[in-house]
């Protein structure tokens, strides 16, 4: 897309996640599970948001950009126009809609809608194709604002404050965090179910103390916060709450020989471009791109820094850690040959 196409590609994702927000806040009976997926469970807020996107797209998408869309409880390629073949689209659209369900539902705190598009290169599409970026906060019921920030890459961040009540919107200027350290600070590994939570919390334990130690620290004063939506985790890091963020739920459970729905996916991801714009540094676990293909089932594991001070301290730490982590198994189970 030329720049002002893709300006306009910006603005159309934001349209389409006030749309989502707006149904979602008058809607009833979201608890109540209307599938099971491969990737996830479905729930009936999920309805919700899919008849408000399909709606949304056939009044408003232009039809001269045909996409294919992915998204959780849509069949494989569909696209929009209907019934256009995904070898004639020109773009991908990669979609979750509430990234956070079980917390909006229970009302404990905001979920995020995202969506990513990139340019269509059949299954060679991957996260790092996207190049333009929206994620909308779905507030709780008590919330009187709600937070947008979209992306076009290398054009910087686009943040927005909503007023909920009147529809008034203010901009503003979100700031990562500058530290270069982790000490009183929120920093977490992701292990939000039972599954691999023990492994996790030991990595996490084991890479808080290894770097508190040149410091003569003991890695205590570091603290937790478990936000369980990857668009969520996202937002803290760009609006400076948070300094640093740890996916590694899919590497566990491959050494734990798990097949697991319950990890990130690259839906739940689709936003990294907003965080990078906003200056966060967001890479998988071994410091490479995120080249996962644009589908509904991958797992991906990542990393996110608030800063480039703190990447330079803690990814070498991580990456030795990991090495560790990953071949103790493999030694133990040589020996026992």
């Amino acid at each position: 897309m030329r720049d002002p196409q893709a300006e306009r590609a910006r603005r159309l994702l934001c349209a389409l996640q006030n749309r989502i927000r707006a149904d979602l806040r008058h809607a009833r009976g979201m608890h109540r599970v209307a599938a099971v997926a491969a990737e996830d469970t479905i729930y009936a807020v999920d309805r919700v948001s899919e008849r408000s996107i399909l709606r949304w797209l056939a009044e408003h998408w232009p039809r001269t950009w045909p996409v294919e869309l992915v998204m959780e409880g849509l069949a494989p390629g569909t696209t929009f126009p209907r019934g256009t073949p995904v070898a004639a689209t020109r773009h991908r659209l990669i979609l979750d809609p509430i990234d956070g369900t079980r917390m909006l539902m229970h009302d404990k705190r905001s979920a995020w809608s995202l969506a990513g598009l990139a340019p269509q290169r059949g299954p060679r599409t991957t996260l790092e194709d996207i190049f333009v970026a929206a994620m909308t906060e779905l507030p709780t019921t008590k919330a009187g604002w709600g937070d947008q920030l979209s992306a076009v890459r290398g054009r910087g961040l686009a943040a927005t404050r909503i007023d909920l009540r009147s529809g008034r919107r203010v901009k503003f200027q979100p700031r990562p965090s500058r530290a270069r350290r982790l000490e009183h600070g929120f920093a977490s590994f992701a292990k939000f179910f039972p599954e691999g939570k023990g492994r996790l919390a030991g990595w996490e334990e084991e890479l808080w103390r290894g770097l508190a130690a040149p410091e003569g620290g003991n890695g205590r004063a570091v603290f937790d916060d478990q936000y369980i939506s990857s668009g969520g985790q996202l937002y803290e890091l760009i609006a400076g709450h948070d300094r640093f963020v740890a996916d590694l739920r899919p590497l566990v459970f491959a050494q734990l020989r798990m097949k697991s729905a319950l990890t990130c996916h690259p839906y739940d991801l689709c936003t990294a471009l907003v965080a990078r714009e906003a200056g966060c540094i967001i890479e998988s676990p071994d410091g490479g791109p995120l080249a996962v293909t644009l589908d509904l089932t991958t797992p991906v594991a990542w990393v996110g820094y608030a800063n480039a001070a703190l990447r330079r301290r803690i990814r070498p730490a991580l990456r030795g850690l990991l090495r560790r982590a990953v071949s103790e198994p493999a030694r133990r189970s040589s020996r026992g040959r």
